[in-house]
């Protein structure tokens, strides 16, 4: 029984060890990026405005960023306090590497780091943030410590 147990701690000890691996510091984030649910064409942006007033279209990202037709003052006053650059693409006018790496889960926001794009907070992240700005904020402030 001893050495039953004595090889089941050898088990978790190493897989501790891998999972402390696992969670070792990110490298470090150059740019954030969010990409909208929706698309950036006049169509796309007329059809989601649309859908939105009629709950039929979501779009955590956008309740963060904007008011009813422009970005919010509160979002920009965030996003300018940021020591890293924010950047925003609708799903149509992202780049290649940055669909890839949100694999078609929208909205998102993805790090940019130097071993490449990652995802940093998926849409249920950013529905805890209840449309604030300031709740996104402090997501990204606890991502860079």
């Amino acid at each position: 029984m001893a050495k039953e147990m004595g090889k089941r701690l050898g088990k978790c000890a190493l897989l501790q060890r891998s999972v402390q691996a696992m969670n070792s510091p990110p490298s470090t984030i150059t740019e954030f990026i969010g990409v909208y649910n929706a698309d950036a064409t006049l169509w796309g942006e007329l059809t989601y405005w649309i859908g939105a007033r009629l709950g039929t279209r979501h779009c955590s990202l956008c309740d963060i960023t904007h008011g009813l037709f422009t970005p919010r003052a509160e979002w920009r006053e965030c996003a300018s306090s940021l020591e890293i650059p924010f950047t925003t693409f609708h799903i149509n006018d992202a780049p290649p590497d940055v669909t890839q790496a949100a694999s078609g889960n929208y909205p998102v926001v993805l790090g940019r780091t130097q071993n490449g794009l990652q995802v940093l907070l998926t849409d249920a992240e950013l529905e805890q943030c209840a449309g604030s700005p300031q709740a996104l904020f402090g997501k990204l402030q606890n991502l860079l410590q």
